[in-house]
């Protein structure tokens, strides 16, 4: 697991400071306008807005001056190349139009103002926008009626918004970071060119389980990853629990770790039932993956899995060696693998035997899966086959930098067999991790069908913070036959339901409920207490999108 709380958390704080600043300041007053003649697209000025179509540009900071007014969506090609129509506003009053240019001087893809244009900066560093420089706010006069904006303007500019002309816009350094950092760039779903294929619908705006809910009596840090399954009308959920010790730091939440059991009718009210595994807490004795060491000083990420032709559930979890001063502290994780000793769909609470480990660190390993891997391991059916991803972290780049000289990098996998029991195979050897998804960061995946067929893995996207660029939000990717995945895409909660997490973490389920609505339950981060709360969120599937996403895969 990637997070360990650490003086990193005041760098995330200072990124994030824009949004207590947006409790002193106000928005600018808006001008209303008109594109004319031109099919050019408009969009709020708000997070995520979708700043140029042909691209997966998106904006992740904004002053909160610039909230809620009307940008227009430019095509990025054409800005860059100079081959653009000019773009023509109506205005119906004098505005004060603001544009955003981007600071890369001696880049010709990049539009920058000269003393002629008279354009004042109103807001330096105001704006960054995924996977492009950082960008400075000017404030432009046109008079009422119809305009050129900037006709012999050559490169790539951002038209943010119009506000009234008899404003007074101080100009500040928002001081916000290069987009560039944001490197790749990545598709938010519902502020693309795509149609979203869910639709955020609903969710609580407040956590589910949280610190000092009952059930939650000896569990210091709250929760991170695992699964929700649904059982006629109960939900289960198998959470690790961050347990560690009253009196002991906080780090210690991630090392004596607990597999909980909980249920509930209506995925709001938790009830916890038991305590199905539980680490021992114990760090290791040496610094490599010693047999001296105990190989189950923290446990996580317990996935189950109902065998239909045993007639029984099998767990899958992930046991680590914990050392406690080398990244990434979790290391040379083993996948073990336990069954019910309750046969039938209602055995899930069970007790449960383990049956021994079916992957670990050995001869077949790859340094990509570093010294956290193997990391997590989730198996789904296609056809008479099975498949399961395996993930790996802290990578090596060769055995070389073995047992201590890790980079970063958050990586999946398929391992193949015949049945649940195995033995598994690394696919292909292992020999690559699947970048299709993400190049950089895919953890936790879970695998399910929709009703057509097409297979779904949704995971967590990645921290923004801790030196981390990525999109803090839960993505899922698309496969038709198990085995060739998508590019992620990834879900904007927030713009639904009311933010009360920093950073968003792993989803447990993406569980069908009728009529296409989708039940998400999810563990996030709140930087203001050791707690890591869970939350819910409904979502809505388009079959016509889901229709046409296959389509593509056809062609």
């Amino acid at each position: 697991m990637w997070l360990k709380k650490t003086k990193y958390t005041f760098l995330l704080l200072s990124i994030m400071c824009f949004t207590f600043v947006n409790a002193q300041k106000n928005n600018w007053q808006a001008a209303s306008f008109e594109v004319m003649k031109s099919n050019y697209k408009t969009f709020k000025t708000s997070q995520y807005a979708h700043v140029f179509s042909n691209s997966k540009n998106n904006i992740v900071r904004l002053a909160p001056e610039l909230e809620e007014l009307t940008g227009v969506t430019l095509p990025l090609d054409q800005y860059k190349n100079g081959t653009n129509a000019p773009l023509k506003l109506k205005f119906k009053e004098n505005v004060q139009l603001l544009i955003g240019t981007f600071q890369e001087e001696d880049n010709k893809d990049y539009f920058q103002f000269s003393a002629a244009d008279n354009a004042k900066l109103v807001l330096e560093n105001g704006v960054t926008v995924t996977g492009l420089p950082a960008v400075n706010v000017y404030a432009i006069s046109y008079s009422k009626g119809t305009q050129t904006i900037l006709p012999n303007a050559k490169g790539l500019f951002v038209v943010l918004g119009a506000v009234k002309s008899n404003q007074n816009l101080v100009s500040r350094n928002a001081e916000f970071p290069d987009g560039k950092l944001w490197n790749p760039t990545f598709i938010v779903e519902g502020f693309s060119d795509e149609k979203p294929l869910f639709e955020i619908i609903g969710g609580e705006t407040k956590p589910v389980i949280d610190e000092g809910f009952p059930g939650t009596e000896g569990i210091q840090g709250g929760f991170e990853g695992g699964r929700v399954v649904k059982v006629g009308d109960t939900y289960h959920m198998f959470p690790t629990e961050r347990a560690g010790e009253i009196g002991v730091d906080y780090y210690y939440d991630r090392v004596k770790t607990k597999i909980g059991h909980w249920t509930s009718k209506d995925a709001i009210n938790w009830k916890r039932q038991s305590t199905i595994y539980q680490a021992s807490g114990t760090y290791a004795l040496t610094e490599d993956d010693n047999p001296m060491n105990d190989r189950r000083g923290a446990i996580w990420s317990y996935m189950p899995v109902f065998n239909k032709k045993a007639n029984k559930w099998y767990g899958y979890y992930l046991a680590y060696t914990v050392h406690k001063e080398i990244q990434p502290n979790h290391s040379f994780g083993r996948i073990w693998r336990c069954e019910s000793t309750v046969e039938g769909i209602n055995g899930i609470g069970g007790p449960y035997k383990d049956m021994g480990i079916i992957m670990e660190p050995g001869l077949d390993s790859q340094p990509w899966e570093g010294r956290q891997g193997v990391a997590s391991f989730f198996p789904y059916q296609v056809g008479e086959k099975w498949f399961g991803f395996y993930s790996g972290a802290y990578p090596f780049e060769t055995w070389a930098d073995y047992p201590k000289n890790s980079g970063k990098g958050w990586f999946v996998a398929l391992a193949e067999s015949n049945s649940l029991e195995g033995p598994w195979t690394r696919l292909n050897k292992g020999l690559e991790p699947i970048k299709s998804i993400h190049p950089l960061f895919v953890e936790n995946p879970i695998v399910s069908q929709l009703p057509n067929g097409l297979y779904i893995a949704i995971f967590d996207g990645g921290p923004d913070g801790w030196g981390h660029h990525l999109p803090n939000m839960m993505g899922y990717s698309l496969s038709k036959d198990g085995i060739n995945w998508s590019e992620a895409r990834y879900w904007p909660i927030e713009t639904k339901v009311g933010k009360w997490w920093d950073i968003m973490r792993t989803p447990l389920c993406l569980i069908p409920e009728g009529n296409d609505v989708y039940t998400v339950i999810y563990n996030t981060i709140d930087l203001n207490k050791r707690f890591h709360p869970t939350g819910v969120v409904k979502l809505k599937l388009n079959q016509d999108v889901l229709k046409s996403r296959l389509e593509a895969f056809n062609k």
